[in-house]
């Protein structure tokens, strides 16, 4: 008997691992995906743009002075929209989004008391914390690129299906309009990952699921403070926040890809040491509830 019992909880031998490996990435993406902060994540996303769109509406033109800023511009057509609507999604909203989804998992289940038997059960810690870590990642990369393709099909359907005007500096056609976005959303993904593994780190630590969250905003808040201190000099291109908005200058007639590469190498580096430390803190955890 108990080996028949042993026989069902163990996987059968000679199973590849890789496909025990997708089941469970495929059970924690179901998981995730019926809760329902996820679910509230995603409405917000979807009427976001359409709050901006009556923002717009009420407000109204403002007396038609020359447009000097994307605010301004955000009413020339879809292009345009789209990269307002990125732009200010990305100093808050999708980090908390990243924050959450990378985040929270881990601490939600130990307040639930079902970590202790997730932990237990035949499936290495590692290859656990990775599942959530993976679908995290990719539920945040979802929320990224819905709202992106979301706000050009609205600002299409409200001010026209127009590419990116760039005001004085002339305009960019759809080709140009779809690659820099697509650039600029992947950027802002990026640079949102040492803060969702500030998350991660946080949540393993942690049996309260908003810690994780809050940790993240909070250190975005702090290190956005010290780049505005002029006396630290240098040292500013060490924060995390320094280069948030360095794909802004994508949108301009001869736009340095280039100068996208800093801003990169330090948010893989902080990913990089942070879900290290959430890997050896999770593989030696003690838990007990």
């Amino acid at each position: 008997m108990s080996t028949s019992t042993e026989s069902s909880a163990m996987p059968v031998s000679g199973a590849p691992e890789q496909e025990t490996h997708s089941l469970r990435l495929k059970v924690e993406a179901r998981r995730q995906l019926s809760r329902l902060r996820t679910k509230w994540v995603f409405g917000i996303i979807l009427a976001l743009p359409l709050i901006v769109v009556a923002a717009f509406a009420v407000g109204g033109d403002d007396g038609g002075g020359r447009p000097d800023n994307f605010a301004d511009l955000a009413t020339a057509g879809s292009g345009n929209f789209a990269l307002f609507l990125l732009l200010v999604s990305s100093e808050l909203l999708l980090l908390i989004v990243a924050a959450l989804f990378v985040g929270d998992p881990v601490p939600s289940e130990a307040s639930w008391s079902s970590l202790r038997y997730l932990l237990i059960a035949p499936v290495p810690r590692g290859r656990l914390l990775t599942a959530k870590l993976a679908v995290g990642l990719l539920f945040t990369a979802l929320a990224t690129a819905v709202l992106l393709g979301w706000v050009l099909l609205v600002g299409g359907l409200f001010y026209g299906f127009t590419p990116l005007t760039l005001g004085d500096a002339g305009s960019l056609d759809w080709g140009q309009t779809l690659t820099r976005l697509g650039i600029g959303a992947l950027y802002v993904f990026i640079v949102q990952l040492p803060f969702a593994a500030l998350a991660l780190w946080t949540g393993v630590r942690s049996d309260a699921p908003l810690a994780a969250v809050g940790i993240a905003v909070i250190a975005v808040i702090v290190s956005a403070i010290l780049d505005q201190l002029s006396a630290l000099g240098d040292w500013r291109h060490a924060l995390p926040t320094h280069y948030n908005r360095e794909w802004v200058s994508l949108f301009t007639p001869n736009a340095d890809f280039t100068a996208l590469v800093p801003g990169v190498m330090w948010a893989l580096l902080y990913a990089v040491v942070l879900t290290a430390l959430a890997y050896r803190h999770f593989l030696k955890k003690d838990v007990i509830s």
